[in-house]
C-alpha cells in the first residue's frame, strides 16, 4: 500500500474507532461487535507501524501507557477549581436558597440545575484545538499534579473532541470524576488479595490511588472511568445555562451523568435528593449526595464567589449509611500524638460497599455516655462515608430492664498503663494520652508514617506496614535511626528484595535533604498544620530560629494565637524531644531561607476587571481608569464573563448591553464613585 493509501485508510479507521469508542464508552450503544472492533485496532496499529511517520498523538493507539515517570509536574488550573458549600440538613439547602433568590432580586427566575454527586477523584482536562493537551489532579483547587500519561490511559477519557453538531473552542478546560465502578472495585480488591497485597478502603480511594500511580501500565491496568460536569474555561463559548452546558460536553464526546435534573424549587430539589438516595445503592458507582447548581450562568457571575466555594452551589449529601452489628471487644489504639483511642472490635458487616470490622470509639468519656460495652448490638455508620464509628447501642427486645442489665458484660474501663511501651496514662480532658512521645513503640511508628507522608519528607514506599515492622524489629528505636538504615538491614524483613530494598534506603537518603517546612510538618508538632508549617518557615527562615523563639514571638506568626504557641515551646522544651531533634538535625540538611519580608496588603480591587461606556459627569474616563488601576483594578475594552464591573454613564453604546446579556453587575457614575469612596478615593469635581 502506497504511503498517500495508507494516510487516508489510517484517518478514516482512527475516526471509526473513535466513533466506537464514543458509543461505547459514552453512550453505552455499541454498533458493532467487540471482534469487528478489534479488527479494525489492529489494522490500524499494523498501518502505523509500517508508517511511524503517520502515527498522531491522538491516534486511538496512544492511549496505551507510556513509560514511568520519576514525579509529577506542577501545574496551575486554567480556572480555580473550588469545592462546594455541603450540609445534610434540609434546614441548610433551604437557607442555600434563600439567599440565591435574595441574591438575585425577587424579579429573577431561579433554576437550578440537579446532578449526582460522584465520590471520586475530582480532574482537570485541559484541550487545545480539540487535542487533549494535558490533565491534573485539583490539588489545592489552584495547582495540581500533571497526571497527563495517566488520563490517556482512560477509555471515556477523549484524545480527540467531536466538532459535530457542535464545535469545539480552540481552548476548552473541561472539570471532570475519575470514578471506579463497584463492579470493578471489587474484582480490583479481590486480584490484590490473591496476589497477597493490600485491598483498597474504597472505590474513591481506588480511583485517586490509580490517577496518582508513577507508572503509567498500573493506572491503565485499573478499570477507571470519567463523567465531565463544567466547562472551567472555553474561548467563545456561547451557551448560557448548565445544560447547555452538559449539552456541549456530551456532543463534544465526554460522558455526562445520566441522572441529571431540573428544579425550580427547594421542595423539588429535597423530592430528588430524596429519590436519588432510595436508588443510591442500586447504581454501579458511589455517590454522597446531590449537587445543586443555579441553571444561569450570568445569574452565576452576579452571586459570586468566596474565598472557598461559589454562592451559586451546594452539595446537598446524603446521611451517613449506618448498620447493626454486635461488639466483640473493645480495644485501645495508641496514635503518633500518644492519644489512646477505644476501638470496637466488631461482627464484620457491609456498609456502603466495604466490610466494616473495626469502628472508633472516639475516647473514655464517649464509651460512658454511650455505655458501650462487650457483646453489645450497636449501631455503626461511616462517618463522611469513609471512618467507621459506633453512633449507639441497641437495647434488646422483649427482655426486661432487669434481666437485660445483668446479662450485660461489665462496664469497660480505659487501662492504666500505655498497651504499646508500658507507660502510666494520663488523662487530658476527655482523652487518655501517652506521655512517652518519640520513645513509645506505637507513637514511634504513628512519627515515622507521618513524617514520611507526601505532604512531609515525601518518602515513597514508607508506610504503615513497613513502619512498624521497623519498629518490630527493632531497627528504628528512636526516629533519627530512620536515616541510618542500609540495604543489608532491610534484606531479611518480610517483603523486602534486593531492589526494594535499595529504592526505600535512596528514597530515605533523598528525604535527608529537607525543606524546612516539610521538616516542620513532618515532625508532628501539636496544633502544627501543613499551612501553619509552611508559615513558620517563612517567618522564621531557620530551624534554629524557631527553635528558640518565645511564644510572644511565635504570636507574631498570622495565625499562630497563644494556644498554639504554648504548644510550640512546650514540643520544643521536652527534654525527650530536644534529644530527639539533636539527633535528626545532625543526620539531615535543611533547606532554609532568610526570613520573608511583610508581604504589602493586596490593593483592595486586586484582579478586578473594570470596562467604561459613555460619558462621566464629575470625572473624564482617563482619569476613573487611573483611579481604578491604582486601587489594583485592570481597565479593558471589552465585556466578557470575566469582566467584574461595568460603568455605564450618558449615551452608553453596546458594552451596557453586553453586560446585561452576561449578566456582568453594572454601575452608574453615583455608584462607581461611592465604591471609589469605600476605598478611601474621593472624588470632588471633574480633573
Amino acid at each position: 500500500m502506497s504511503r498517500k493509501r495508507a494516510e487516508a485508510r489510517i484517518h478514516k479507521l482512527a475516526a471509526a474507532i473513535r466513533h466506537h469508542d464514543y458509543l461505547y464508552y459514552v453512550r453505552d450503544s455499541p454498533e458493532v461487535s467487540d471482534e469487528e472492533y478489534d479488527r479494525l485496532f489492529r489494522e490500524l496499529r499494523e498501518l502505523e507501524e509500517r508508517h511511524p511517520e503517520l502515527v498522531a498523538p491522538d491516534s486511538p493507539t496512544q492511549r496505551v501507557a507510556g513509560q514511568p515517570l520519576s514525579s509529577f509536574p506542577t501545574i496551575e488550573h486554567a480556572a480555580p477549581m473550588l469545592s462546594l458549600d455541603s450540609d445534610q440538613s434540609e434546614a441548610a439547602l433551604r437557607r442555600f436558597d434563600e439567599r440565591v433568590r435574595k441574591g438575585l432580586g425577587p424579579e429573577a427566575e431561579v433554576a437550578y440545575t440537579l446532578e449526582p454527586k460522584l465520590d471520586g477523584a475530582s480532574i482537570e482536562l485541559v484541550y487545545r484545538d480539540g487535542r487533549l493537551h494535558q490533565g491534573s489532579t485539583r490539588g489545592d483547587g489552584r495547582v495540581g499534579e500533571g497526571v497527563t500519561e495517566n488520563v490517556r490511559t482512560i477509555p471515556a477519557v477523549p484524545l480527540r473532541l467531536r466538532d459535530r453538531p457542535r464545535p469545539v473552542p480552540p481552548f476548552l478546560a473541561v472539570r471532570g470524576e475519575v470514578i471506579m465502578r463497584v463492579r470493578d472495585f471489587e474484582k480490583l480488591n479481590q486480584r490484590l488479595l490473591a496476589e497477597g497485597k493490600e485491598p483498597f478502603a474504597n472505590p474513591r480511594n481506588a480511583a485517586a490511588g490509580a490517577l496518582r500511580q508513577l507508572d503509567p501500565q498500573i493506572t491503565k491496568a485499573r478499570p477507571l472511568d470519567l463523567y465531565a460536569y463544567d466547562i472551567l474555561l472555553a474561548e467563545g463559548f456561547p451557551e448560557t445555562t448548565q445544560g447547555e452546558v452538559l449539552a456541549a460536553l456530551s456532543d463534544w464526546g465526554f460522558r455526562v451523568n445520566e441522572l441529571t435534573a431540573q428544579a425550580a424549587t427547594a421542595d423539588e430539589i429535597v423530592a430528588y435528593h430524596d429519590a436519588l438516595e432510595g436508588r443510591r445503592d442500586d447504581l454501579d458507582y458511589e455517590i454522597d449526595g446531590v449537587v445543586v447548581k443555579l441553571d444561569d450562568l450570568p445569574a452565576r457571575a452576579r452571586l459570586g464567589w468566596t474565598s472557598r466555594h461559589p454562592r451559586w452551589a451546594f452539595a446537598f449529601k446524603f446521611p451517613p449509611r449506618k448498620e447493626v452489628t454486635k461488639v466483640l471487644s473493645i480495644a485501645t489504639s495508641v496514635g503518633r500524638t500518644g492519644v489512646v483511642t477505644p476501638v470496637a472490635l466488631l461482627l464484620p458487616i457491609e456498609l456502603g460497599g466495604v466490610t466494616v470490622s473495626r469502628a472508633t470509639l472516639h475516647n473514655r468519656e464517649e464509651v460512658a455516655r454511650k455505655d458501650i460495652r462487650e457483646g453489645d448490638r450497636v449501631r455503626v455508620q461511616r462517618a463522611g462515608d469513609v471512618i467507621p464509628q459506633v453512633v449507639e447501642r441497641i437495647e434488646p427486645e422483649g427482655e426486661p430492664e432487669a434481666d437485660r442489665a445483668h446479662a450485660r458484660a461489665p462496664v469497660w474501663r480505659m487501662p492504666a498503663e500505655c498497651p504499646s511501651c508500658g507507660t502510666p496514662l494520663i488523662e487530658r480532658g476527655p482523652f487518655t494520652v501517652c506521655p512517652n512521645g518519640f520513645r513509645c513503640p506505637a507513637q514511634l511508628a504513628g512519627r515515622i508514617v507521618h513524617l514520611a507522608g507526601r505532604d512531609a519528607l515525601d518518602i515513597v514506599g514508607l508506610g504503615d506496614e513497613t513502619a512498624k515492622l521497623f519498629v518490630t524489629a527493632g531497627l528504628v528505636r528512636q526516629l533519627p535511626d530512620l536515616f541510618g538504615l542500609g540495604v543489608e538491614q532491610l534484606l531479611p524483613l518480610e517483603g523486602f528484595a534486593q531492589k526494594s530494598s535499595e529504592k526505600l534506603v535512596e528514597a530515605i537518603a533523598k528525604a535527608a535533604h529537607a525543606e524546612l517546612r516539610r521538616f516542620l510538618y513532618g515532625l508532628g508538632i501539636p496544633e502544627v498544620g501543613e499551612t501553619v508549617a509552611r508559615d513558620l518557615a517563612r517567618h522564621f527562615g531557620s530551624f534554629a530560629a524557631l527553635r528558640g523563639a518565645s511564644a510572644e514571638q511565635l504570636q507574631e506568626v498570622p495565625g499562630v494565637g497563644p494556644r498554639m504557641a504554648e504548644a510550640i515551646t512546650a514540643f520544643f522544651a521536652d527534654p525527650g524531644n530536644a534529644a530527639v531533634l539533636d539527633e535528626l538535625l545532625a543526620r539531615m540538611t535543611l533547606r532554609e531561607t532568610a526570613p520573608a519580608p511583610a508581604a504589602p496588603a493586596a490593593p483592595p480591587l486586586a484582579g478586578k476587571k473594570f470596562v467604561f461606556t459613555g460619558g462621566l459627569a464629575r470625572i473624564t474616563r482617563r482619569r476613573a481608569q487611573e483611579l481604578i488601576e491604582g486601587l489594583g483594578a485592570r481597565a479593558t475594552g471589552s465585556v466578557s464573563k470575566a469582566t467584574d464591573y461595568v460603568v455605564v454613564g450618558e449615551d452608553a453604546g453596546a458594552k451596557a448591553e453586553d453586560a446585561r446579556r452576561l449578566g456582568v453587575e453594572t454601575l452608574d457614575e453615583e455608584a462607581f464613585l461611592a465604591l471609589l469612596a469605600r476605598h478611601g478615593v474621593e472624588v470632588e469635581q471633574s480633573t
